[in-house]
């Protein structure tokens, strides 16, 4: 599919010599680079962050300080 995609000339410039440099098309260089950002992103969303669950007796109801925090996370 054909697209039009505005970019500043210092920017363009850039990339043309970057892709020349790579031996690469602009087409080709400007492909790697949006299939490399969008594997990128993919990626960071399957890793997860698992933070440590602390029980209250009486949820919602208990405000910690970041000192009790501490000594609960230790």
């Amino acid at each position: 599919m054909r697209t039009t995609v505005d970019v500043p000339d210092p920017v363009f410039r850039k990339m043309k010599a970057t892709a020349a440099l790579r031996g690469l098309s602009l087409k080709e260089f400007l492909l790697r680079a949006v299939e490399h950002e969008m594997e990128s992103k993919r990626s960071a969303k399957d890793h997860t962050v698992r933070l440590p669950l602390i029980r209250s007796k009486q949820p919602g109801k208990r405000v910690l300080t970041n000192a009790e925090i501490e000594d609960l996370l230790a």
